[in-house]
């Protein structure tokens, strides 16, 4: 089951850090091939402050999750669980500000559901 969570928590951190670089790279999407028209009804021009928001917080969250899994260290599972909130309320928060829905938004979703999951798996504070 760990083995799972640092696979689910890396998957989260690497698509997010790399995604987000891209955005800051070139904020009008292009290179993940979205359209800013995405961003009609949000408080956002562009894909900068999106792209900057993606990468620090839920892929360094989730990146701080995963190193810490690998050192075992004590809070290992606690900033598992953070990366699995924030990143499920990335998908949230997507969700409700763009209408338009990817099928990979729901992939995520489940996958911060299973990640808050495993982790309080592993901790010990709940059991299936």
């Amino acid at each position: 089951m760990k083995s799972i969570l640092f696979i689910m928590n890396s998957i989260v951190a690497v698509s997010a850090i790399i995604s987000g670089i891209l955005m800051v790279i070139v904020p009008d999407g292009s290179l993940l091939a979205l359209s800013t028209g995405l961003l009609y009804e949000t408080p956002f021009q562009n894909f900068l402050v999106p792209g900057i928001l993606l990468c620090a917080v839920v892929g360094g969250v989730n990146m701080i999750a995963v190193i810490f899994i690998l050192r075992n260290h004590p809070s290992r599972y606690n900033w598992a669980i953070a990366g699995g909130i924030v990143s499920g309320g990335w998908m949230l928060v997507e969700f409700i500000m763009i209408s338009d829905v990817h099928w990979l938004q729901g992939v995520y979703m489940f996958g911060s559901v299973m990640i808050v999951l495993a982790a309080y798996q592993l901790k010990g504070k709940w059991a299936v």
